[in-house]
């Protein structure tokens, strides 16, 4: 397989300065900057893991954390009771 040497390179980018003209040339730099960018990140997507759950708790867990802490705070064994029977103590 051949590689691109210096040469090379020179005329493919005089050929884009004919093409392009000096005017629309940075902005075609900045598009394809653009561009490589946005496919790093999404193929960084594909081969890092998922971020985790968010950690913060639902306004159900919340809730239900409070209740649980009331009747500990309450004296009020929680251990093996649904939030019903809990709730029903206290």
């Amino acid at each position: 397989m051949p590689f691109i040497g210096p040469w090379e390179i020179a005329l493919i980018l005089v050929i884009v300065l004919i093409i392009f003209g000096p005017k629309k040339l940075p902005e075609l730099a900045r598009s394809i900057g653009d561009a490589i960018r946005q496919y790093r990140q999404a193929t960084e997507g594909l081969t890092t893991p998922p971020p985790a759950t968010s950690a913060q708790p639902t306004p159900a867990q919340k809730s239900t954390d409070i209740l649980i802490q009331t009747a500990k705070q309450l004296g009020i064994q929680t251990e093996g009771k649904t939030m019903e029977e809990i709730s029903r103590r206290s």
